[in-house]
């Protein structure tokens, strides 16, 4: 069993099924575009095992907690880690973590997005180890987010052969 999976396995996390569109939604391009030695990794919420878009929805700050919402962000890795091993096979075959783009669905008066996307970066780099694990980052707040999801985060990663 490849490192990662088995780290998965040992965190007791599984990774969820590809995302089921909202009704009537469309999303006409692709979760992970592999450029050369690079995968760009477009924007991923959070989902339930089964690919649906997993609660709670809302904004930061007002109807969601930052406990919550870190939850989310690390529900929101899953997901991206999901449509990155659909797209590459092994995911020990990602070389660095090198940029991550984290959005949160925030009410106006909430500043602390960093501890929002935390989430997602903590479980990158439990899975992963600091030395290919830690990556450049932002982390914003967004006035709305597709589908009321609280988070959207989208990743860059270096790839081996």
């Amino acid at each position: 069993m490849a490192l990662v999976e088995r780290r998965l396995k040992e965190l007791g996390l599984a990774l969820p099924a590809p995302l089921k569109a909202p009704a009537g939604r469309r999303l006409p391009f692709a979760p992970v575009r592999l450029v050369g030695s690079r995968a760009l990794i477009a924007g991923h919420g959070p989902l339930n095992p089964d690919g649906s878009l997993a609660p709670p929805l809302g904004k930061v700050g007002r109807e969601v907690s930052v406990a919550e919402a870190y939850s989310a962000a690390r529900l929101t890795g899953l997901a991206m880690l999901a449509s990155l091993q659909r797209a590459i096979g092994d995911l020990d075959r990602v070389r660095a973590w090198t940029r991550v783009f984290g959005m949160v669905n925030v009410a106006p008066s909430f500043t602390d997005m960093p501890s929002v996307i935390n989430g997602f970066s903590d479980l990158v780099i439990e899975l992963y180890g600091p030395e290919i694990g830690a990556h450049a980052r932002t982390a914003v707040g967004m006035a709305a987010l597709p589908f009321n999801t609280v988070v959207e985060i989208e990743a860059e990663v270096e790839l081996a052969p």
